[in-house]
């Protein structure tokens, strides 16, 4: 039973982190482009990432 006293506080404290990571990354703008490593899979190795880039923006433009 005395365990129980250990376990709650550190479930609290883990809780505490992972929500402080959480709007770390909500600040950071980790959130801010989740299409992008989507759509990466679909073009040609060959283009270079600058060009890869400036086709993924005007295709999501056209949408």
């Amino acid at each position: 039973m005395s365990i129980i006293y250990v376990l709650i506080p550190l479930a609290v404290i883990i809780i505490a982190i992972a929500v402080a990571v959480f709007f770390w990354a909500v600040k950071s703008n980790q959130f801010e482009d989740l299409e992008r490593q989507g759509y990466s899979i679909l073009f040609d190795d060959d283009l270079k990432p600058d060009e890869r880039r400036d086709q993924t923006v005007k295709e999501h433009k056209d949408e």
